[in-house]
């Protein structure tokens, strides 16, 4: 168990902090094909924010830290940054796995004929949102037309071996709830999605990822203006379980923006909190003592109820599972 478990903060979460690191996670930019009502990003077509050429550089010099694992690309759609595919190639080169958290719809964007092919090439493990197998859940929550393109995207897939039993190409999909409530079980919805996207579709795939909603940003705002802010977070603290604190997300990640700035999450970096290993202020990548970092603490606030409530909640869905 964490040593530090019994102690808690000012909002009553407790402090924990930081195991070994083995996933970079970098946000490309907020730039994206569509504005999804859930996205704690607020990304959308008319942003402009896109990580440059030196913070690539850096990212690929952090590459080489001994024991990092993974390359994990998000945005926005990380897939419209101009050198998303020179970033797959030099974590290939050193035997680093990329993760793509990929819209699916961004892949029948002008000028990205290619890039499923590509990543097949280049052994990329595509995470995949698909809020629900249903037509109409889908688009209201993500734009009219959305589920269509997402299905001929996953076929499109399906057809260069992602997904396929002994292929070696992973593709797994991502569920976020609708509004204000936890994710349902994870093995039980995967059940019903393989059923769903094979019986209607003929779609195959690995994992299904359950995500909590985020009460920041745009969902944030959401619950606000619906008046619903305060009963979705005492939703979390209600169902926080103790368990969730040993494999959350932060302990073994590093989050990193469109400017090279480090956080201890993807969460944490929309709200502006600077990593607990940068002593309360900003650090770049390129500042980071790797030497340092385990057993740093992580900053905490009230959103990381999130995190821990019910089965619990990261990147990879479901703790534990």
């Amino acid at each position: 168990m964490l040593e530090t478990l019994p102690h808690l903060n000012a909002i009553g979460f407790p402090e924990i902090r930081r195991a070994t690191l083995h996933t970079l996670q970098v946000n490309l930019g907020y730039r994206c094909n569509l504005q999804c009502n859930h996205c704690h990003v607020a990304a959308s077509p008319r942003r402009t924010e896109m990580m440059s050429s030196n913070n690539i550089a850096a990212v690929i010099d952090f590459l080489d830290t001994p024991g990092l694992q993974t390359l994990d690309l998000t945005g926005g759609a990380p897939e419209l940054h101009p050198q998303f595919r020179h970033l797959i190639q030099q974590a290939s080169q050193r035997g680093i796995t990329t993760i793509d958290r990929c819209n699916l719809t961004v892949l029948e964007e002008p000028g990205q004929e290619t890039t499923a092919r590509f990543m097949a090439d280049h052994g990329v493990e595509i995470v995949a949102s698909l809020p629900c197998y249903l037509r109409e859940n889908v688009d209201r929550q993500r734009g009219n037309g959305v589920f269509e393109t997402s299905i001929r995207v996953l076929r499109r897939l399906n057809a260069i071996g992602y997904g396929v039993a002994g292929s070696g190409l992973t593709l797994n999909l991502v569920y976020n709830p609708q509004g204000a409530s936890l994710p349902p079980d994870q093995q039980a919805l995967e059940a019903s999605y393989k059923a769903q996207l094979r019986d209607q579709f003929g779609i195959v795939f690995n994992q299904l990822f359950t995500i909590t909603n985020m009460p920041i940003r745009r969902f944030g705002s959401t619950l606000l203006s619906q008046g619903t802010f305060a009963q979705y977070m005492q939703t979390l603290h209600g169902a926080y379980q103790t368990a969730n604190l040993e494999t959350v997300m932060c302990r073994n990640l590093l989050s990193i923006d469109w400017q090279g700035m480090v956080y201890d999450c993807d969460f944490n970096q929309m709200l502006g909190l600077p990593a607990g290993v940068g002593n309360g202020r900003n650090i770049h990548l390129s500042q980071v003592d790797c030497a340092a970092l385990e057993g740093s603490p992580i900053r905490v606030m009230d959103h990381c109820f999130g995190c821990t409530a019910g089965q619990g909640s990261s990147c990879g869905g479901a703790l534990g599972d």
